[in-house]
């Protein structure tokens, strides 16, 4: 099988010295090692009725029905594996997706990311009706991708996807942490918070997971559609609050209604889910170890600051650029040349009308401090850096050469518009889709 490759599109000019091409190489190869190609081809294998995954083994013949259900943006690629893997005794399935892929047995349903759109919605009832058919000989595949928040709306009764797309698109600008926003997620959805696991069972459900959390934790990925659900209506409310966000009244009154005991609770910590199998197949750390291979075949020292970074984009590349100005001046943590990586997933509270996304402003604002001899990249492995078509961002000590730019560089940034800045300084990186999701990969170079 060929290894799946990463296409950067003009890349002869990104990649201008050979230590920004060491750093393209790098992200490329990190994106590239976490394909559902790849991974499902290390992690799975069959021997005659016998499927491996992982430690675990399942009888395919015990089963009257295979099916795969799910979504993100990995999920047509884990289900075209699949059937690769699988031949005959896949019976069939739905996953939804924004990255299609061409298979035989299961349907793949084309919807939209980051907001979530008609089609997505309607992708999403199929998912939940084949659950709802499911029997005690059914076997669910369960692809749980990063992205299948979005891709896998299904609007709780009462709620319309216009309520799901307002509400996204609030939660998306106002900085909250991606269990906040899954709160609210998880409680206005018939799929997500381990509801699609419920409606399956008695069915074996087999999740394979693709995490673009930090921690793994199996409740946040894509909102956790067959994990218990920790949160509660409660929490839901209090994240609305917490952040003053203005969502339709008829989400409000949902989640309220369901504080106060009038909705069924999302399936809890305390419910009996024997009949769920969890495999985590890739994560942050998928691609943070093919990324730290490449560079140290460079011949650079590697460090691994991190594969959890979190909070405000701006803060974060801020510290970053700290790293590299204390590997140049002190030779901490690491003597130079080297290269540090992170992963994780940083946020932005968006306070202007611009455009970019929590990639490109890390790369703005680590740009305004970086020392000479250092170049950043960064992207989300997805290939869309929040609302953007560019993955993220490529800079160096020169991308922001004197008080003026940084000026335009500052003022872009008050206005969360960091991609137009980054556009004029053929900084940005582009992927298209990737087919995967492991969250943010960062590879800071210093010479």
């Amino acid at each position: 099988m060929e290894a799946p490759t990463v296409r950067i599109d003009d890349r002869e000019n990104l990649a201008r010295t050979d230590a920004h091409a060491t750093v393209l190489d790098a992200l490329a190869a990190g994106v590239a090692a976490a394909h559902p190609e790849r991974v499902l081809s290390e992690a799975l294998s069959v021997s005659g009725d016998q499927l491996r995954v992982g430690d675990a083994v399942y009888d395919l013949a015990a089963y009257d029905e295979v099916v795969v259900l799910g979504g993100g943006n990995a999920a047509a690629g884990v289900a075209a594996a699949l059937e690769s893997l699988l031949g005959d005794s896949l019976d069939g399935g739905v996953v939804v997706t924004d990255d299609p892929a061409p298979i035989e047995r299961v349907d793949v349903v084309e919807g939209s990311h980051p907001v979530p759109d008609e089609a997505a919605a309607a992708g999403a009832r199929r998912v939940r009706e084949t659950a709802d058919a499911a029997g005690a000989d059914t076997l669910v595949f369960a692809v749980v991708t990063g992205g299948g928040s979005a891709l896998l709306p299904a609007p709780a009764d009462g709620l319309t996807l216009t309520d799901l797309q307002a509400t996204t698109e609030a939660l998306l600008a106002s900085g909250a942490a991606i269990d906040e926003v899954n709160a609210v997620r998880k409680h206005c959805s018939t799929v997500k918070g381990g509801r699609l696991a419920a409606a399956a069972a008695p069915a074996t459900v087999v999740t394979l997971a693709f995490s673009d959390v930090v921690g793994d934790d199996l409740a946040t990925i894509a909102s956790g559609p067959t994990a218990p659900d920790p949160s509660t209506f409660g929490d839901a409310v209090a994240v609305l609050d917490r952040y003053d966000l203005d969502v339709p009244d008829s989400v409000r009154a949902h989640l309220e209604a369901g504080a106060a005991g009038e909705r069924s609770e999302t399936p809890g910590p305390d419910t009996d889910f024997s009949h769920v199998r969890y495999h985590v197949l890739a994560d942050g750390w998928t691609a943070i170890d093919a990324a730290r291979s490449v560079a140290a075949e460079a011949g650079y020292e590697t460090v691994v600051l991190s594969s959890r970074v979190r909070g405000e984009a701006r803060e974060q590349g801020l510290a970053h650029a700290a790293v590299a100005e204390e590997i140049a001046a002190t030779g901490n943590p690491v003597d130079p040349p080297a290269v540090v990586l992170s992963g994780g997933e940083t946020t932005v509270t968006v306070r202007g009308d611009g455009s970019g996304g929590p990639n490109q402003e890390f790369a703005l604002r680590a740009a305004l401090e970086l020392p000479e001899g250092a170049v950043l990249g960064a992207v989300d492995t997805d290939g869309r850096d929040g609302g953007s078509d560019a993955a993220g961002a490529l800079v160096d000590g020169d991308t922001v050469p004197d008080a003026a730019t940084a000026a335009r560089a500052r003022e872009r940034l008050a206005n969360n518009d960091a991609e137009p800045f980054l556009a004029e300084r053929s900084a940005l990186i582009r992927t298209g889709s990737t087919g995967t999701n492991v969250n943010d990969l960062r590879v800071l170079l210093v010479e």
